[in-house]
């Protein structure tokens, strides 16, 4: 302060330096969206062979671990690998027989992807195979249009093109780095859709348990049902008995494993002693007799091509674009999650976007290869984990032992009993029902637990697309809601500190004479900024109203903008229009702390010129000492004056 006046001085650095130029923000702003990992960071100094080198480490995983592998490693991989081929196996056969397609291509889907992903992956505890969501989201899509019993060539062509148009479209989002669209798919839709279709799974593997010969190819609970009923003369109580007793033998083992998570290896060896078992047992017994029907004939040897039988016919490719569309978008999200939930207890990092370069190719080549979609299936991910996988490499052992099996083992399991691969499955489906998430959801966040109810009934009662989708655009409205209607609070001082916090939190925070403080805490936009102009007028008429300021009329209005990361022409002609009423009530505005993208637009729209750059502040302390100071109240400033 100089002879009584404030001193504007040392305006504590506040930046109105020039905006940067647009091409710079773009860049940025771009740089932000697409590579927020910044995967080159530090390469532009090296030499360019080093840069070529590095480059291609970063896009092509294998090159990154595979020259410091050892044995020491691969001692676990293979043990790692000889596991979950044992869980491949059953599962490989139990999925293709949930998409309605032959067994034996849910073993070609074991082959070939996981070797792709052995090289492209970046997650060293996920294991490769076909999920039952997606299996069961394919033979839905691609059954409305095509009968896979009336016309199985033409509705298997069509499984290979949804995966080839699937592996197009990851590929494409992980190249143009676009892992953002999967983040639309929340923790809650997840959780509800898959306890949906864990639910309708089970269901479907009544026709298998029941050894019922008719079914319906609808996935809605009340088809399901009407089917059971209405064919009751086809149940066989010879199967069922069966079913149940490898059930309880399935239950047993994850019961145990849950227990004595060392055991881990029972539960996972269990499908696979399930299938050996039933097979001799159908065999020896002559099963087929008493209505308990098996897997039939499976080819001898490894995948044949399938590219001639890729289907663009225009009569039928939306349907395969639009399986391609929702299992790319499920895989994706399913497979990422899965990957970096066991990264993390690990202590390890997985790329999103290289995940999905991964999948896309996997996909593509597989649909070349006679495979049907894969990702990265929780089951056979936790196995591998625990297995106690170092690498990828334990995805090349189990792609070699499925190799084996193929070439040798094959005609052995033709003699599966339908009814142990539904046991299977259902025991897989009983996990994914997660009560206690959904519970969880309902004590922490009541929207949430709705966003996840509309997935698991959506899903069904109605279908798993719809489901789906209800699910997502819920959670799109909830944050456009947020959006619309950002949270606006009134600061207060913390006796004693130099603080200012809500103070409908810290009941203790104390209101400043003459001055109304108001924290914004969301970009200022055309869909709120006229929401955001009336309820700073509307805190100002609270404060006339309340008189809890010492009876003093509002004088000047801190507007903290910290948290407003960016702001819009509406909001901007908000501000402006905010700014003539004010003057009308000789109310003056002050800014703290704007950011840069805010800062920038606000002096291109000359508003920083019309409030003055006196009213801009570093901190809210330093614009409540030059408040006072204005009002001629008693200041604290020493020595760190503000403008």
């Amino acid at each position: 302060m100089e002879d009584g006046n404030y001193d504007h001085t040392h305006h504590h650095n506040v930046n109105f330096a020039q905006p940067r130029k647009f091409k710079e923000k773009l860049k940025s702003s771009l740089a932000e969206t697409f590579f927020p990992d910044d995967p080159f960071r530090g390469y532009s100094n090296d030499p360019p062979k080093q840069r070529l080198i590095k480059g291609i480490k970063y896009f092509v995983p294998i090159f990154e671990w595979l020259p410091s592998y050892n044995f020491s490693l691969f001692r676990y991989d293979v043990l790692a690998g000889l596991t979950i081929a044992s869980l491949a196996i059953p599962q490989g056969i139990s999925y293709a027989n949930l998409t309605k397609i032959p067994p034996v291509i849910g073993l070609y889907s074991s082959f070939v992807p996981p070797f792709i992903y052995a090289v492209f992956g970046s997650s060293k505890n996920l294991a490769v195979g076909t999920v039952a969501a997606c299996s069961l989201l394919i033979a839905n899509t691609i059954g409305e249009t095509v009968s896979p019993t009336d016309n199985p060539s033409l509705y298997l062509s069509l499984v290979f093109t949804a995966t080839f148009f699937c592996g197009i479209i990851e590929t494409a989002l992980g190249l143009l780095r676009l892992g953002i669209l999967v983040d639309f798919l929340s923790h809650s839709t997840i959780t509800g859709f898959m306890g949906g279709t864990a639910v309708i799974i089970i269901l479907q593997q009544l026709k298998g348990f029941l050894g019922l010969t008719h079914f319906t190819a609808k996935t809605d609970i009340i088809s399901v049902t009407k089917t059971l009923l209405s064919h009751k003369n086809e149940w066989h109580w010879q199967s069922a008995l069966i079913g149940i007793i490898f059930l309880v033998f399935l239950q047993f083992t994850r019961y145990v494993k849950t227990k004595r998570p060392k055991l881990f290896w029972i539960s996972a060896m269990a499908p696979l002693v399930v299938v050996i078992v039933g097979g001799l047992f159908a065999y020896l017994a002559h099963a087929e007799k008493f209505g308990v029907q098996i897997v039939g004939h499976l080819n001898r040897g490894i995948n044949p091509s399938s590219i001639k039988q890729l289907n663009f016919d225009p009569k039928y490719i939306a349907t395969p674009i639009k399986a391609g569309i929702l299992t790319a978008i499920l895989g994706l999200a399913e497979g990422i999650a899965i990957g970096r939930s066991f990264a993390i207890m690990k202590n390890q990092q997985t790329d999103g976007n290289k995940e999905m370069i991964a999948f896309g190719l996997m996909n593509i080549v597989g649909s070349f290869t006679s495979c049907y979609l894969t990702t990265g299936p929780f089951s056979k991910t936790a196995v591998n984990f625990n297995a106690g996988c170092r690498t990828q490499m334990s995805n090349v052992v189990m792609a070699i032992i499925m190799m084996m099996t193929l070439l040798f083992l094959a005609p052995l399991f033709s003699y599966t009993p339908m009814v142990a691969l539904s046991a299977i499955i259902m025991s897989a489906m009983f996990g994914l029902i997660e009560y206690d998430k959904a519970f969880h959801l309902y004590k922490v966040d009541k929207f949430d637990f709705c966003i996840c109810m509309v997935a698991f009934f959506g899903v069904t009662f109605l279908s798993m697309d719809i489901g789906l989708g209800m699910s997502i655009g819920l959670g799109i409205i909830r944050a456009l809601l947020y959006t619309a209607r950002p949270a606006t609070c009134k600061l207060g001082n913390l006796p004693n500190t130099n603080l200012y916090r809500d103070i409908e939190q810290y009941p203790t925070a104390q209101g400043t004479a003459g001055v109304l403080i108001l924290q914004l805490g969301s970009p200022i936009l055309y869909s709120n900024s006229t929401y955001v102009r009336e309820r700073v007028l509307r805190w100002i008429r609270d404060e006339e109203l309340n008189k809890d300021y010492q009876g003093d009329s509002v004088e000047h209005l801190i507007l903290e903008l910290g948290g407003v990361t960016t702001i819009d022409m509406t909001g901007i002609e908000a501000l402006y229009e905010l700014k003539r009423l004010l003057g009308a009530k000789e109310i003056k505005m002050i800014l703290v702390n704007p950011r840069i993208e805010v800062m920038e637009k606000l002096i291109a729209s000359k508003f920083i010129d019309v409030i003055g750059k006196e009213s801009v502040f570093l901190s809210i302390d330093d614009a409540v000492e030059a408040c006072r100071f204005r009002l001629g109240g008693p200041s604290k400033l020493n020595g760190a004056e503000q403008a």
